[in-house]
């Protein structure tokens, strides 16, 4: 590891390279004017802060898509029983596609590795170059193609067997796969591949999952447990790094993470009833990084974060039933569960999984839109899915012919694929993205091979220090002095910290203005802000202001508010309710609160999407929905011990 390091070190010293830290952010590095850029010998990739890099310290981006079938029964791509290979493959690169996640399965491992091979289901006249090859040779020879049009791989451990529907199994053993074997199948693909770096990247597990209810599930802990997907991934990654120390790690959320207060033993019988738990996607909930990170040691620059990220069309998770655009979905859903990751400089994250059908679902075109958007503000690296059209909730970047790009699928792709002076940019130092005398993709050498020249490598200039005004006990706004920038700032990330605890980002706004809400009264805060450009060049984080909230609801002007109490479901001994909080007045709120006094022996044992206090019972806004509009409205839910009852309801706003 020392000797890796230092190669690293003397090839960014020999390159001109500066790395600056920008507010916990790795800003991207930039060689010194006229100097030569060092071309490395190899095309491994590490992390520095939030980014990867490659050995001279140069920002890279991982943008391409997946393509299945060697997880599945078939053992093979999918595809190849009309498209073929090489046809393929082109087509991808061509197309900007610089790097291919690739889903394989335990079973095909261990396979591979005692040289059982069975029938594939490849047509020789589509693929002659295919011809008496097992699914071990013709994987070796689409890595040759890979080489050959600069594509790099990521593996990825689908499921423990072979199966079609293998993925949907929660855990990474089951059946005659144990752990061991699973550890055992990533260290014999690694060793097979260990001076192979078009291989660049392992994803140790697809889509771990399970809620407290399944016989099993994967949780996310500081134990050693046969179900902890934490302490799997860890011995996993530190198991293959001992034979390849240069490949990227990547690691998955899993479904569910506790509530504050709960743990892994807390019952939930249901989601919306018993809310003890966060709930996410497959694989995208990565609260538990916050409370347990990952610790590859010495190795922990080969560190990625991967969640995965889904439309309605693939289920309609609750955020999709009320209004929603990129603002609600980043501070709902994506900052929360994974995005807090990259905008802290704890890691870098590769969205593994995200897409779908197109034109079906307006909210689904919006929301693949917007986490588009997302992943081009944030240079966030993506494996868009799928390629393949027999993709039954999603669809592929192909139609059924295997051949034929979807381009309406694939516009809205376009953006989020590395391109630099209007060509797409490979992975390969030497090889351009689509091969020798390639004309739409150029290679990791040229782009960086010149000095440095062309793309905007300038930061935005430090934002002015906040100014706050109309503090109330719950909320403040805050306004700051623009940064300039030579392409133009795109947005300002707002961070805060409460007494001596660290920074972290709670919004990212276009304007120079924020509200804060959902703040603690008589609490100590500090707000900074850090300017971002569209080359994802960060600024230098600005002077902290310092505000302290008022112990009361003053401070702020009065505002009309009113609250509709409803009793969802009632048990013996229980019940849920929701209550609708909406602001009657004239101006936009900042913040509100709810009190009420209930029957005696009828309490509130847990409450969403609102603070639960007191005296008798409060509830206020959480930092999310406590900005209303005049007429606009929210609602937080709430679980109670004893009689339902129905109380009187007295509504405050800020």
């Amino acid at each position: 590891m020392f000797d890796r390091q230092a190669r690293r070190r003397l090839a960014a010293a020999a390159a001109g390279l500066a790395l600056a830290l920008t507010g916990g952010v790795t800003a991207p590095a930039v060689a010194a004017p006229g100097a030569a850029a060092a071309v490395p010998a190899s095309d491994w990739l590490h992390v520095q802060g939030n980014q990867i890099v490659d050995e001279a310290g140069n920002p890279v981006w991982l943008t391409g898509t997946n393509w299945f079938g060697f997880n599945a029964s078939e053992r093979v791509f999918h595809g190849l029983w009309s498209g073929n290979i090489t046809e393929i493959t082109r087509s991808m690169a061509n197309r900007g596609i610089n790097i291919v996640r690739v889903p394989i399965s335990t079973q095909l491992l261990l396979e591979w590795k005692a040289g059982t091979f069975g029938t594939v289901n490849v047509n020789t006249y589509a693929n002659p170059e295919l011809a008496g090859k097992n699914s071990l040779q013709i994987f070796d020879f689409w890595l040759q193609l890979c080489e050959q049009y600069g594509i790099k791989v990521m593996l990825d451990v689908h499921s423990a067997e072979a199966d079609n529907s293998g993925h949907i199994h929660p855990v990474w053993y089951k059946g005659a796969i144990t752990p061991e074997l699973f550890y055992q199948g990533w260290e014999w693909v690694t060793n097979r591949y260990k001076a192979n770096d078009t291989i660049v990247a392992m994803d140790i597990k697809n889509e771990p999952h399970g809620t407290p209810n399944d016989t099993t599930r994967a949780k996310w802990d500081g134990t050693t447990d046969i179900d902890n997907w934490k302490h799997t991934a860890e011995t996993a990654a530190k198991r293959i790094l001992a034979i390849n120390p240069n490949v990227l790690i990547l690691v998955e959320g899993q479904e569910i993470y506790p509530r504050e207060g709960e743990t892994w033993s807390s019952p939930n019988t249901d989601p919306d009833l018993s809310p003890n738990y966060y709930y996410n996607w497959w694989g995208g909930n990565l609260r538990g990084v916050r409370d347990h990170p990952i610790n590859l040691g010495a190795n922990q620059d080969q560190l990625v974060y991967s969640p995965h990220d889904y439309g309605p069309l693939v289920f309609n998770q609750p955020w999709f039933d009320k209004p929603f655009d990129k603002t609600t979905l980043t501070n709902d859903v994506w900052r929360p569960n994974w995005l807090y990751l990259h905008e802290n400089g704890t890691a870098p994250l590769l969205i593994g999984e995200w897409g779908g059908r197109l034109g079906q679902d307006p909210r689904q075109d919006k929301w693949m839109t917007a986490l588009r958007d997302l992943i081009v503000e944030h240079r966030l690296h993506q494996t868009f899915w799928v390629l393949n059209p027999n993709s039954g909730d999603t669809g592929g970047l192909l139609l059924d012919d295997w051949k034929t790009w979807d381009e309406q699928k694939y516009a809205l792709l376009k953006p989020a694929l590395w391109q630099h002076g209007g060509k797409f940019v490979g992975l390969d130092h030497q090889t351009p993205l689509g091969g020798a005398g390639s004309t739409t993709g150029i290679s990791l050498g040229q782009r960086y091979g010149d000095g440095g020249e062309g793309g905007d490598t300038t930061a935005p200039t430090a934002p002015g220090q906040p100014a706050a005004s109309n503090v109330t006990s719950t909320g403040a706004t805050l306004t700051w002095t623009a940064s300039t920038d030579n392409t133009g700032v795109t947005g300002y990330d707002v961070l805060r910290a409460t007494g001596s605890g660290a920074a972290s980002v709670v919004a990212t706004v276009s304007g120079t203005t924020y509200a804060a809400t959902g703040l603690t009264p008589s609490t100590a805060y500090t707000f900074s802000v850090r300017a971002r450009d569209a080359a994802g060049n960060v600024s230098v984080t600005s002077a902290g202001r310092a505000v302290t909230t008022t112990a009361g609801g003053g401070g702020g002007e009065d505002r009309g508010c009113s609250a509709t109490y409803k009793t969802i479901s009632a048990w013996t001994g229980g019940f849920q309710a929701e209550v609708t909080v909406r602001n009657t007045g004239t101006t936009a709120s900042s913040g509100w609160s709810v009190n009420w006094t209930y029957p005696s022996g009828t309490t509130v044992g847990s409450a969403w999407n609102g603070v639960l206090g007191t005296p008798a019972v409060t509830v206020r806004n959480v930092a999310h929905n406590g900005a209303l509009a005049a007429g606009a409205s929210t609602s937080f839910g709430l679980i109670g011990s004893g009689a339902a009852a129905t109380p009187t309801l007295t509504c405050s706003a800020s």
